[in-house]
C-alpha cells in the first residue's frame, strides 16, 4: 500500500521549490523558501491555538476555509509576531508581491515565518529577493526548501511516501522544521505537504487533522508553545486518479500513508530537540480509553523529572508512577506494569530489582517507555525527548 522513498528523491509532480539566502539571517544561510504548484490545489492547513498569533498565521487564517492554495512562501531569522499593523501589512505585502512575481491571484499565496519574535520584518531584503527565490524554483528542490526554513534545526527534516491509488502510484512529501519551543497540541513547528493525489477538500482536512493529532499533537520537547505554528498539505491533482472523497475506497491508503509521513516528521523533530541525546516515545497500553491512554501519554512526555532521569540513565521509575497519578487518567496503582526498551521495571505497581539492567537500555538513542495500566483497551503514544544543559545553553544565548 506504501512504502518509504529515497530522500534523495526529492521531487512531486507538479510542484516547483526554492531556498535561498535574502539577508535575514546574519550568518548568511538560507532563509526564504518557496513552494509552488504548476495549477491550483485543494488545501488544508492547522494553525497554532496560541491565542497569541503572528501576522502570518492571522492571514492564513482568513484564506484557509477557502481550501484553495497555489504558493506558500516561507521566511526564517524573523518570526513577524507582535509586530503590530505594520507586521500585517509586511505579511500581506509579502502574499501579495509572490502572487506578482509567479503571477496568480494573492489568495492564492499563504504566507509563514519563523524566528525571533517582536522584530520588525526586513521586508527590503525581502521584496529584492522574491524575484531571485521565483526564478530558482526547480522541481529538484525540495532540499534547499527544506534548508531555508530551519532555525536552531540542526538537520533538514524531509519525509516521502508513496501511496497506490488503484493502478497508479502517487506521493506524498514534507519537510518540517522544529527543535524548541515544541508542545502538544500543535506542536512548535511548521510543516508543508504536498501530494499529486487528487483528493476532495474534506477528505484532506479529515485527513489531515487526524494524522497531526496521532503525531505533531502528541510532540513535545519543552512544552513551550509559539505564535507561529502551521502545518499545511496541499493537492494538486496531478495524478490524474478519480477524485477520492472520504467515502471513496483509496481513502484509507492516503490517511495512512499521511499518519506515516507526519509521524516520521515528529519523530525527527525530536530527535533534534534542542540539546537532545534521546528520542523516547511514549507507549500506553490497555488503559481504561483512549482518552485516559492520551493524558498519560502526555503526562509522562512532559514531566522535566521524567526527561532529565532518562538523560542522565537514570531508571527512576517512580517519576513515571508519579506522572501516570497526577495524570487524571483512572488508574490503579495495583495494576501499573512499567517497561524501558523491554526491561520489566514495575509489575503490578511494585519494583522489580532491574534498574541495572533498564540502567543500560538507557545507553542508546532511542528509547522506548511502555506503560501498561491493566484496566482496558485504550492506547496512546507520545513523543519526546530527554533534557540537558544543552537545551539551557542554547536557549540562554538565542533571543526569542
Amino acid at each position: 500500500m506504501k512504502r518509504v522513498l529515497s530522500v534523495r528523491k526529492l521531487s512531486v509532480p507538479g510542484f516547483l521549490f526554492a531556498g535561498i539566502s535574502a539577508g535575514i539571517k546574519k550568518s548568511g544561510a538560507k532563509d526564504l523558501c518557496l513552494i509552488y504548484s504548476v495549477c491550483p490545489c485543494t488545501a488544508a492547513g492547522l494553525f497554532t491555538t496560541n491565542r497569541i498569533k503572528a501576522a502570518p498565521i492571522r492571514v492564513a487564517l482568513e484564506g484557509i476555509s477557502s481550501r484553495r492554495a497555489q504558493a506558500i512562501i516561507v521566511n526564517s531569522g524573523n518570526a513577524n509576531a507582535c509586530t503590530g499593523q505594520k507586521g500585517l501589512a509586511d505579511a500581506r505585502r509579502m502574499q501579495r508581491l509572490t502572487a506578482e512575481e509567479l503571477n496568480i491571484r494573492p489568495e492564492l499565496v499563504y504566507v509563514a515565518s519563523t524566528g525571533i519574535i517582536g522584530r520588525p520584518m526586513p521586508m527590503g531584503k525581502i521584496a529584492g529577493a522574491i524575484p531571485g527565490l521565483v526564478y530558482k524554483l526547480s522541481p529538484a528542490s525540495m532540499a534547499h526548501a527544506a534548508s531555508a526554513v530551519m532555525t536552531t534545526d540542526t538537520f533538514r527534516k524531509v519525509a516521502l511516501r508513496e501511496v497506490r491509488i488503484g493502478r497508479q502510484k502517487g506521493i506524498i512529501a514534507g519537510f518540517a522544521k522544529g527543535a524548541g519551543m515544541i508542545r502538544p497540541n500543535m506542536a512548535t513547528m511548521l510543516c508543508f505537504i504536498m501530494t499529486d493525489v487528487s483528493i476532495s477538500g474534506r477528505a484532506l482536512d479529515s485527513a489531515l487533522r487526524e494524522a497531526v493529532q496521532a503525531s505533531f499533537n502528541s510532540l513535545s520537547v519543552d512544552n513551550d508553545m509559539s505564535t507561529n505554528d502551521a502545518v499545511m498539505i496541499m493537492a494538486n491533482g496531478s495524478l490524474v486518479n478519480k477524485r477520492i472523497t472520504k467515502k471513496s475506497r483509496h481513502f484509507d491508503a492516503f490517511r495512512h500513508a499521511l499518519n506515516d509521513l507526519t509521524y516520521e516528521l515528529a519523530r525527527m523533530i525530536a530527535r533534534d530537540g534542542e540539546g537532545a541525546t534521546k528520542l523516547i516515545e511514549v507507549v500506553v497500553r490497555r488503559a481504561p480509553s483512549d482518552h485516559d491512554a492520551a493524558r498519560i501519554a502526555s503526562a509522562v512526555a512532559n514531566s522535566m523529572l521524567v526527561k532529565t532521569a532518562l538523560y542522565g540513565r537514570d531508571p527512576n521509575w517512580g517519576r513515571i508512577m508519579a506522572a501516570l497519578g497526577y495524570s487524571g487518567a483512572d488508574v490503579s496503582e495495583g495494576s501499573v506494569d512499567i517497561s524501558i526498551n523491554g526491561v520489566r521495571l514495575v509489575r503490578r505497581g511494585v519494583g522489580t530489582g532491574k534498574e541495572e539492567s533498564a540502567r543500560k537500555a538507557l545507553s542508546g538513542r532511542d528509547i522506548v517507555l511502555t506503560i501498561d495500566t491493566g484496566q482496558g483497551t485504550g492506547t496512546a503514544r507520545a513523543i519526546t525527548c530527554d533534557l540537558t544543559e544543552g537545551y539551557i545553553r542554547i536557549n540562554a544565548h538565542y533571543s526569542t
